[in-house]
Parts: structure tokens; sequence; C-alpha cells
């Protein structure tokens, strides 16, 4: 189900800086937008109030902690592992999204696709759950990327390269950050063989 603590480190951040990567445009867009610079950015994220701030303010609670590790639990931890013998890998990876649209049929579903494949992807490659619950919440604090702003803003050829660089870097560094040699051994993998089923990508 994801909780070891073999690999947890590679686990927590390698995936968390490869969908940096991918929201690089958006986080170029916030930090141009932004009116203070990266020392009163850092003081603010770094105090304690800010911190006893956010933990005593429940919608941040509900986006950037509960949801994530419920959320993940469910349609990674445990419903992934399910799915795979059943299906085999690929199509586990990508039904899993499917169940987890229709559980929030009330956010736009083609919005949440690619995160969500790329987030089971994630959790087979590390066999971690932290992985993906800390994407999971920077995606929620991300939000879904503002392309129509982008293309309004003053320096939009900046951004726009910046939104083509991140999605480059992310499909060109996607192989080598989910290697599972970086993760140790697959519980998952183990799972397979006891099923008879044979993934040799993922468990060779």
């Amino acid at each position: 189900m994801g909780f070891r603590l073999e690999g947890i480190f590679p686990a927590a951040l390698l995936p968390l800086l490869l969908t940096m990567i991918l929201f690089l445009g958006p986080l170029m867009q916030l930090s141009m937008d932004c009116p203070c610079d990266l020392t009163d950015g850092l003081k603010v994220v770094l105090a304690p109030r800010s911190w006893a701030r956010c933990l005593t303010d429940m919608r941040w609670l509900r986006n950037q902690v509960i949801a994530p590790l419920t959320e993940e639990l469910v349609f990674r931890a445990c419903m992934l592992p399910m799915l795979a013998p059943c299906t085999g890998l690929g199509p586990a990876v990508f039904t899993c999204p499917l169940f987890f649209g229709v559980a929030h049929f009330h956010h736009i579903i083609e919005q949440l696709r690619f995160r969500q494949s790329s987030v089971g992807s994630i959790f087979l490659s590390a066999g971690h759950l932290i992985g993906p619950v800390l994407c999971h919440s920077f995606c929620n604090y991300m939000g879904f990327p503002a392309v129509c702003a982008a293309l309004e803003h003053p320096q939009k050829w900046l951004l726009l390269a910046g939104y083509a660089l991140g999605v480059g870097l992310f499909l060109l560094l996607l192989q080598p950050l989910t290697d599972p040699k970086l993760y140790g051994s697959l519980p998952l993998c183990v799972l397979l063989e006891r099923t008879g089923a044979s993934e040799t990508l993922l468990c060779s």
C-alpha cells in the first residue's frame, strides 16, 4: 500500500521535483505576478506564524493535507494494486483516473486526467504513497495552469517558452526519474508474481 521506509527520501523528492518541472510555466507566472521578492517570500513560507495560520484553516487542511492523503490512499494505494493483477499495469494506470474523475464529477474531468495518470505511474514506479500525496498537494495548490492568462500576460513569450520547456523537460525526465531502481524493491511486483502476472518493464 506504499507505506515503507526503504527509498522514502527519493520517493518523496524526485516525483515532487518532476511535477514542479511540469509546472515550470505556471511557477514562472506566479513569480512574475507576485508583488514580493524571493527573500520576502521565503520569510513568509518559513515563518511559524504562517504555518500556524495554515494549520488552523480548514480549507487549507482539506486541500493540502486531508484530500491528497485520503484520495491517494483510495485511488492509488488501494485501487491500483487491486486493478494491476486483473488488467495489467498500463490499463490500471489509465483506469484509476476515470474512477477519480467520477468521484470528482463537480470538477472538470479533462483537467484532472493527465495529472492523475502521471501520479499513478509515480506510485507504481516508487512503490511509496508519499510521492503521490506530495504531488497531489502541490497540484491542488497550483491549480490547473492558467494558459489563457499567460497568453494575455505582458511577457507572454517568455511564459510560453517556460510552459513548453516544462513539458519538454517533464517528458525527457519522466523515464529516468521514475526508474524503479531508484526506490528499492517494489511491493506491487511481489503481488504480481503471486498472481502469475508478468510485467517485465516495471519488475525486471
